[in-house]
C-alpha cells in the first residue's frame, strides 16, 4: 500500500485554520503522526481529502509538503496497526451510538408513539448512522476488529426501525 505523508506550517495565530485542515484530514481518514505531520493511504477519496487539505493550508497563506513514501518494516506494521487503532475507535463509538439508537426506538414503542413526526424523526437517526457507517467503512482498510459488529448493530437498528414504521402504519399515521 502506498502512503503519502503530509507536513504543513501555519502561522500560529490562525487556529481556524489549522482546525479546519485538522477537520479535513480526520473526515478522509488520515492518521496523525505528530503536530502537523499525516499519513495519508494514497487512493481516489484519500487524495480527494489531501488535495482539500492542501487548498486549506494554501488558502490560510501556510506552506504543505507532500512525500510519496513507501514504509520499510517495522515501519509500515506500526502505521497499519496505528491506522486501524483509529478506525476501531471509530467503530466503537459507531456501535456505542446504534445502541442509543435502538434504544431509543425501543422506547418510542413502549411508550407506543406512532407518529409521522417520530418517524421522521428517527428514520433521521439511522440515516445519519448509515452515512457515518459507510464514512468509516470506506477508510476501514485493514479490517478492524469491530468492523462486523457494527454491521450487526446497524442493521438491528434498521429492523427496529422497519418494527416501528408498520406500528406507525398500523395505527392510521400512514397514507
Amino acid at each position: 500500500m502506498g502512503w503519502r505523508i503530509l507536513t504543513y506550517r501555519l502561522a500560529a495565530e490562525q487556529s481556524r485554520h489549522r482546525v479546519a485542515v485538522w477537520r479535513e484530514l480526520r473526515r478522509a481518514g488520515a492518521l496523525a503522526l505528530q503536530a502537523a505531520t499525516w499519513a495519508v493511504p494514497t487512493g481516489g477519496r484519500f487524495d480527494e481529502g489531501m488535495t482539500k487539505a492542501l487548498a486549506l493550508v494554501e488558502r490560510a497563506g501556510g506552506q504543505a509538503m507532500v512525500f510519496d513514501v513507501v514504509p520499510a518494516e517495522p515501519g509500515a506494521a506500526a502505521l497499519e496497526e496505528m491506522y486501524t487503532a483509529e478506525r476501531e475507535a471509530e467503530w466503537v463509538e459507531f456501535c456505542s451510538e446504534c445502541d442509543k439508537a435502538e434504544a431509543e426506538l425501543h422506547g418510542e414503542i413502549a411508550k407506543e408513539k406512532f407518529t409521522l413526526a417520530e418517524l421522521d424523526e428517527e428514520e433521521q437517526a439511522v440515516e445519519r448512522l448509515r452515512r457515518w457507517y459507510r464514512e468509516i467503512h470506506v477508510r476501514d482498510l485493514f479490517g478492524a476488529p469491530s468492523a462486523a459488529e457494527a454491521e450487526r448493530r446497524l442493521k438491528a437498528c434498521v429492523e427496529v426501525l422497519e418494527d416501528f414504521a408498520e406500528r406507525v402504519y398500523e395505527v392510521g399515521q400512514l397514507p
